[in-house]
């Protein structure tokens, strides 16, 4: 498996420096350099008195501080280096000759404008690898430095929030102001060298840090991101993120904005999915999932109960719970016995509740709280006001507080009212650092629903790391393929099912024939019917240039279609000494899959399972996974797939056997791991998966730099 490659900074001296130097420090009205001087300087007033060095040949002083005329001048190696020049090399080059530990670096116009940007950057990058001064940025700012209400974090955990936009985490900072606490955050730019990764891993292994929020436009390493993930997953640590890039215009964006390759989002996506981490479309999901996960306690259960003052918002409220996934359990019949004591027997409180309204605002409501938390299918309480009334609403607020303050199941409350400016909603809920406080239904089952995700998949969460590949195959065939490889594109199918066997990959019975009489000799050992197929190294899939043919039923028919077949490609341009007729058994029944291995700029190797066939690209049903992961993993990854049931026996049709499926999709990933840098593709479409196994019928493996004639669907 890759070596892990997961850093353990010491970003404690990033974000509590006792020393920070200011490089362009400037008070000259109206310039960047000069609203960073003016923040900075706040900060460490306010901060455990860091000692602050401004650096500007220009100046002899600055807001009544010295300046020094160079870093070099300046008489200590600082923790944290701010760079707010243009010409930052030389910026660069100075904090890492006073090796300090940390430099930041605010300029623009790196990797995300364009070749020479890249280049520059690149510039930057090889600077710092062979020093011990390491740099956020280029094109970030000073977040980190922002001041935190740190009193927040005497009463929870808080939110250790990494982004690469400043912009973008400016709301979730903001949360402090509804009383969720921020642990961290760091602004990370194009990560030239600090990244998503090494702040991740950071936060996991803080104890006040409940959970990772992120806003990424791309990773540095794909592979790293992984590595973090897996070890938060290690300390219990949820990671949330907005990941940009689902859409063309996304990632041209994010291209322009930090320089990053988003990658395929499908990739990406299948990344997320096998490590837990919890992909959210907006900042308000970000906010709010990652609220619920930072104040709620593991759930002891995975049932929700929603509660209301009216039939009509609990009949809404349940049709959303349900659409996002969430299971509304019946209440114990001991549960709604005493729910009736202070609730009419007219009003049903299976689940959803409905008190309908006067309950709520008197003695009873407090009591009707007690019972719902108390009963034991129950892990969440969802309570929703549509109706700002007070005083009844008032009443509710406070009582839903006090429950909250006693139990360790997460009370949520979703507060409906458009103004938000009820001193109920301002003073009494949000007040709360138990409750759970949201503004909408949707967003308030959304995060609910990956609460209970992430701690069911956590519990059974097996680290793929240490992972030793499948030696069914005999050890590496890299030299091998290799070699198959040199001075061409890609292989033949038979070439190319060669090299899935070599991975115990089954694939079906075949011959090449390059004369008729190869053609018949052959036929007569595989037996009817057959598929024949022409086939050419530089002919990748096959079907819409004619040279795929199916059924084929006796002698005669092997001979007349042998003929038609070399006709064709001799009618197509390209080298024809690697031409040839294959003869395949033919296989009947199963559902038709394609598995293969992609290459990904930003996670490498990725192995992927879908629909197959001919419909492959038209369905699109696919599924990725990031090399390592386990078998069960695999599993979870074939799950996945909208066609999924077609496995499991379909309207009378027999189960498929899932277990040689999932041997196939293992074997892809043994040999996505041992070719990487061998191949750019390899396809298996279809794959046969039938009761009583899976074989490939057909295949393709395309050099890493290689190309072929067409790439039609098969």
């Amino acid at each position: 498996m890759a070596e892990n490659t997961l850093r353990s900074l010491d970003l404690e001296r990033f974000f509590a420096p006792t020393s920070v130097a200011l490089i362009g420090a400037s008070e000259t009205e109206g310039s960047p350099a000069a609203g960073m001087t003016r923040f900075m300087l706040k900060w460490a007033s306010q901060a455990a008195n860091p000692a602050i060095y401004l650096v500007n040949p220009n100046r002899d002083s600055i807001a009544g501080l010295p300046c020094y005329k160079t870093m070099d001048d300046v008489p200590i190696a600082v923790d944290v280096c701010a760079i707010l020049v243009n010409d930052v090399r030389p910026a660069v080059e100075a904090a890492i000759r006073n090796r300090a530990r940390y430099a930041i670096v605010f300029g623009n116009g790196f990797a995300e404008s364009g070749e020479q940007g890249r280049q520059s950057q690149a510039a930057l990058e090889q600077l710092v690898r062979a020093s011990e001064t390491r740099l956020f940025g280029p094109n970030t700012v000073l977040n980190a430095f922002d001041v935190r209400d740190t009193g927040l974090l005497a009463d929870q955990k808080g939110i250790g929030l990494v982004t690469q936009s400043g912009h973008q985490g400016r709301p979730v900072f903001q949360t402090q102001e509804n009383g969720t606490a921020v642990a961290f955050w760091a602004t990370t730019g194009n990560e030239a060298d600090v990244e998503f990764a090494d702040l991740a891993r950071f936060y996991a292994d803080r104890p006040e840090v409940g959970v990772i929020s992120a806003y990424v436009e791309g990773f540095h390493d794909g592979r790293t991101m992984l590595q973090a993930a897996d070890h938060a997953l290690g300390t219990h640590t949820p990671i949330v993120l907005i990941k940009v890039g689902r859409t063309s215009a996304g990632s041209a964006m994010a291209l322009s904005h930090t320089g990053k390759l988003t990658g395929a989002d499908g990739v990406a996506q299948g990344a997320f999915r096998q490590t837990g981490v919890i992909r959210v479309d907006d900042i308000d999901e970000l906010i709010e999932v990652s609220q619920m996960l930072v104040r709620a306690k593991p759930p002891q259960a995975d049932g929700v109960c929603l509660y209301s003052i009216s039939g009509g918002t609990g009949a809404h409220l349940a049709d959303v719970c349900a659409s996002a996934g969430l299971r509304l359990p019946r209440l114990s019949d001991e549960t709604q016995r005493q729910l009736h004591e202070w609730i009419p027997e007219t009003l049903d409180v299976a689940n959803p509740v409905d008190s309908g309204g006067h309950p709520t605002g008197d003695a009873r409501g407090i009591k009707i709280l007690e019972t719902l938390v108390q009963d034991p299918d129950v892990a969440v309480l969802i309570c929703a006001i549509t109706g700002a009334t007070p005083p009844m609403s008032d009443r509710f607020a406070e009582d839903l507080v006090r429950v909250a303050e006693t139990t360790d199941k997460p009370v949520c409350v979703i507060w409906s009212s458009p103004s938000g400016t009820e001193s109920a909603y301002r003073d009494v809920l949000l007040g709360s650092h138990r409750l759970i406080t949201f503004r909408n239904f949707r967003n308030c089952a959304r995060a609910v629903a990956e609460y209970l995700n992430y701690y069911q998949f956590a519990s059974q969460y097996e680290s793929p790391y240490g992972m030793e590949l499948d030696d069914r195959h005999g050890g590496s065939h890299r030299s091998e393929a290799t070699e198959m490889l040199r001075d061409k594109g890609s292989l033949t199918e038979h070439e190319a099912k060669g090299l899935l066997s070599n991975y115990g990959i089954p694939v079906t019975r075949e011959f090449v024939a390059t004369s008729a009489d190869d053609a018949l000799h052959a036929a007569e050992m595989l037996g009817f019917p057959l598929v024949m197929k022409g086939v050419r190294s530089d002919i990748l899939h096959k079907s819409e240039l004619g040279l795929v043919r199916t059924n084929v039923q006796d002698l005669e028919a092997v001979r007349r279609t042998f003929d038609d077949l070399v006709s064709i490609l001799a009618g197509i341009p390209g080298d024809d000494s690697t031409a040839g007729v294959l003869l395949s058994e033919q296989v009947r029944g199963g559902v038709e899959m394609i598995v293969g291995v992609v290459s990904d700029p930003v996670f490498g190797p990725a192995v992927m399972v879908g629909l197959g066939g001919v419909t492959a690209e038209l369905f699109k049903d696919v599924q990725f996974r990031v090399p390592p992961f386990t078998r069960h993993e695999a599993r979870r990854m074939v799950m996945d797939l909208r066609s999924s049931p077609l496995l499991l026996g379909y309207r009378g049709t027999p189960p498929a056997d899932l277990d040689a499926l999932l041997d196939v999709i293992m074997g892809f990933q043994d040999m996505a791991v041992d070719l990487e840098g061998v191949v750019a593709e390899v396809e298996a479409n279809p794959v046969f998966v039938t009761e009583h196994g899976a074989l490939a019928a057909d295949a393709v493996v395309v050099r890493a730099g290689g190309s072929a004639t067409t790439t039609d669907a098969a």
